[in-house]
């Protein structure tokens, strides 16, 4: 017996399934304040925020926008771009996400 069979390295390794954990999506008051205040004043920011929201709910942590942890708030913040001013701020549970602002930096 050679070595690559006692270390099984002839054999490809099995892939994992993908766990796609669906949650719920919550907004608060404070980020429908928002979105309302972004298609009264800026259309595309709006489209930009619903988009954002499509990608949050396919993956929290990946995706457009630059998501990046906020750790100086508590685990499970997160926010992503919505221009090179205004984030929109949710918070990751296991089995919703709850989108809280969408307006300013943090």
């Amino acid at each position: 017996m050679n070595f690559a069979t006692r270390l099984d390295l002839n054999k490809r390794p099995k892939k994992k399934a993908k766990s796609k954990t669906r949650r719920e999506s919550v907004f608060q008051t404070e980020f429908r304040e928002d979105l309302k205040y972004w298609v009264e004043t800026d259309r595309k920011a709006a489209l930009r925020i619903f988009q954002l929201i499509e990608a949050i709910m396919r993956d929290p942590f990946q995706g457009i926008g630059k998501p990046e942890p906020l750790k100086f708030l508590g685990s499970g913040v997160w926010s992503r771009r919505i221009t090179q001013e205004h984030r929109i701020v949710y918070v990751v549970g296991h089995e919703r996400v709850d989108f809280v602002q969408a307006r300013y930096h943090y």
